[in-house]
């Protein structure tokens, strides 16, 4: 059994929980939809910092230009980002997956207004976890952001890959797409946009995506367990920050609900 195989095994209650959460079960109206699309898409955005951190690593993104070293991942990871950065949208019109989320909230009538005062921060120059800190979010929310940035900042490949592999390919099941396709019919097409971001995802996930991270980490770490003892470590944390900010927001839930 390959040690990829050993971890994934080692992994599958973790992610057994995750995409049979019962914050699913919640989800009976578009107001519920919010909650989670307010909280939810500072795991859209933060992933492509992930996204980007493994590319860095893996390909040359600096001038002057020089071999990677590494060419197959290289390639690997430059697919993954022209899907990720510049997919094609509903128009045929190229977005970025994180710019389709942002706009299938607002078609949906959820507030932006967190992820855009947040961006708004960054940009302005004040750092991630400050920017954090002064936007209205859940904590849970917050440390998962937070969790991803101390795995990008620690530059261990091993365990940017293994965020990026385990702690967020192929966690959306299919259950929501179902759960967002039979809210979608009962508001009469305010959830296309969400639709086709959910569809999209889980096609990239389910059929290229997957494999790819798969092909990347298992380059990576070869057969070097103190390498896949990192990639297990962070698989748990991102696993765990994911776990709590669903348990959140299934919570907020039910508060919008009165229950």
């Amino acid at each position: 059994m390959s040690s990829y195989t050993q971890l994934t095994s080692r992994l599958a209650r973790l992610r057994h929980d995750l995409t049979t959460h019962d914050v699913y079960d919640r989800l009976s109206s578009i107001q519920s939809l919010h909650v989670l699309m307010q909280e939810h898409v500072f795991a859209v955005w933060d992933f492509m910092s992930l996204l980007k951190a493994l590319q860095k690593q893996l390909t040359c993104v600096e001038i002057p230009w020089r071999p990677s070293g590494t060419p197959t991942s290289a390639r690997l990871l430059n697919e993954i980002v022209l899907a990720e950065e510049s997919d094609l949208g509903p128009d045929g019109e190229p977005m970025s997956h994180f710019e389709l989320y942002v706009t299938a909230m607002k078609h949906a009538g959820a507030d932006t207004g967190s992820i855009e005062s947040f961006l708004q921060k960054v940009e302005a120059g004040e750092g991630i976890r400050q920017a954090l800190r002064s936007t209205t979010i859940q904590p849970s929310t917050r440390h998962f952001v937070t969790t991803t940035f101390d795995i990008i900042d620690s530059e261990d490949v091993c365990q940017i890959a293994s965020a990026f592999t385990f702690g967020r390919e192929e966690l959306l099941p299919d259950v929501f797409q179902e759960l967002v396709f039979h809210l979608n019919t009962s508001t009469g097409g305010e959830l296309d946009a969400f639709e086709f971001y959910l569809a999209r995802h889980i096609e990239l996930d389910g059929d290229e995506h997957g494999a790819m991270a798969r092909q990347v980490i298992e380059s990576i770490c070869g057969d070097d367990p103190q390498k896949w003892r990192a990639a297990e470590s962070a698989a748990v944390r991102c696993l765990r920050a994911r776990k709590m900010m669903w348990d959140s927001i299934a919570d907020e839930i039910d508060a919008v609900n009165g229950q």
